[in-house]
């Protein structure tokens, strides 16, 4: 079968299920993306350029629209070639954030498109409000409100969509939802996976060793930054640090923005280090940076709690990394996060938003070993049961038969249990 994957950034989220692909060695699988070094034995790579970016003048709150135009021409540009060299996907691949797959249709109108649908914007009730620190400023929500343009014209296509958990899902417009099936994410259970060896024995991180009497405190996130609860979590160090000498913090994640608005100047960590100056034994709290992959999962095994704070927008692939490693989490007490943790059974729950609650959690749970244990194995438990990389790729696999054999458009949502 031949399978056409379309993502800026290759592989995106489709490295487990092209990598099971060109294992199989009975697929022709092509992927469409920008420049970068990544590369999977098996995978073709088919590079697009963008020939212009969104033009000054146009209005801020149709520049990423304007871009995603320019992406959909050059991937239509790319498969146009590839349509002259005799190449029609059985199915296509990608995701719709980007505007990328938009153009498809006019090159294959055949091939069915199964797009990837991550989140639908809104104004009130979700991430945009959720912080009373950070108040919108109305000039703003014409913004917001237009970054649903290209969700708007992906659902128009009528074709396929995918959404990996309930919350996405609940996110969409109830019109959309028939066209987007939940399709739940896996995580490799033998790369993530506990190692108590890991507690035993001194962590080096660069030029920091974590020794194997501190009881450690992990943090993971790709920025840091107040999306992911950075605000709360470093304001919940002082305490921590007061009432335990054994504590050390580990904190994983660059100076950039993801999501949300930029500072004027500076970064979130720098602001935070400067408000909590004085307040802090910054000996024994250690930022990374972004880490190797091999480093960032030791560290999570090693790890004595796991904090993974969030606003209600979409689930980082760490919460599952952690779950699945066997982590103790402490988890914030909001919808995405409430998907994959049962308050007590897995996992702990604490209010997003509230920094002496957080340290309170933590710290109850560094004296409660009992406790601790019996949250890391229903941590891996649940992930054995509900993230399990082999069932994640069979769906995945039973779905594109599917489409692929003329099934129902309409498809019915995945059970997530």
């Amino acid at each position: 079968m031949k399978y056409l994957f379309v993502h800026q950034n290759f592989p995106g989220q489709y490295l487990h299920i092209v990598r099971h692909l060109a294992a199989s060695g009975k697929d022709d699988v092509l992927f469409i993306s920008e420049e970068n070094q990544n590369s999977i034995p098996g995978i073709r790579k088919l590079v697009y350029r963008l020939h212009r970016q969104p033009g000054a003048d146009t209005h801020p709150n149709a520049r990423e629209f304007e871009q995603a135009m320019i992406r959909a021409e050059a991937v239509a540009r790319g498969a146009a070639g590839l349509k002259r060299l005799g190449f029609t996907p059985d199915i296509i691949i990608g995701h719709h954030g980007w505007g990328e797959l938009l153009n498809l249709p006019d090159a294959w109108p055949d091939a069915p498109i199964l797009g990837y649908f991550e989140f639908y914007y809104h104004l009130k009730h979700l991430d945009v409000d959720f912080d009373p620190e950070f108040p919108i400023d109305p000039a703003v929500l014409p913004t917001i409100r237009a970054r649903n343009a290209v969700n708007l014209l992906a659902l128009s296509l009528n074709q396929h969509g995918q959404t990996p958990t309930r919350f996405q899902h609940s996110t969409y417009p109830e019109w959309a939802r028939k066209q987007i099936m939940l399709l739940p994410e896996g995580t490799n259970l033998d790369t993530c996976r506990p190692d108590p060896a890991a507690r035993a024995e001194p962590l080096a991180l660069g030029d920091v060793t974590i020794p194997p009497e501190a009881r450690l405190i992990t943090y993971v996130t790709r920025n840091l930054e107040p999306y992911r609860g950075f605000h709360v979590f470093m304001r919940a160090l002082p305490k921590l640090l007061r009432e335990r000498s054994d504590i050390r913090v580990v904190l994983v994640g660059g100076d950039e923005v993801s999501y949300g608005a930029r500072l004027s100047q500076g970064t979130w960590r720098e602001r935070l280090l400067a408000e909590l100056k004085g307040q802090l034994d910054e000996s024994r709290v250690h930022f990374t940076g972004r880490v190797p992959y091999r480093l960032y999962s030791r560290l999570l095994q090693r790890s004595d709690v796991h904090v993974y704070l969030t606003y209600p927008f979409v689930a980082s692939w760490s919460l599952r990394e952690a779950l699945a490693t066997g982590c103790a989490v402490v988890g914030s007490d909001t919808e995405p996060v409430r998907e994959f943790i049962t308050h007590r059974a897995n996992g702990l729950l604490t209010p997003c938003l509230d920094p002496a609650r957080l340290a309170d959690t933590v710290l109850m749970l560094l004296e409660d070993r009992e406790l601790e244990w019996r949250l890391r194995i229903g941590a891996r438990q649940y992930a054995e049961r509900h993230l399990a990389m082999a069932e994640h790729l069979s769906q995945y696999q039973a779905t594109i038969r599917r489409l692929t054999r003329g099934g129902d458009s309409n498809l019915e949502a995945v059970r997530v249990a």
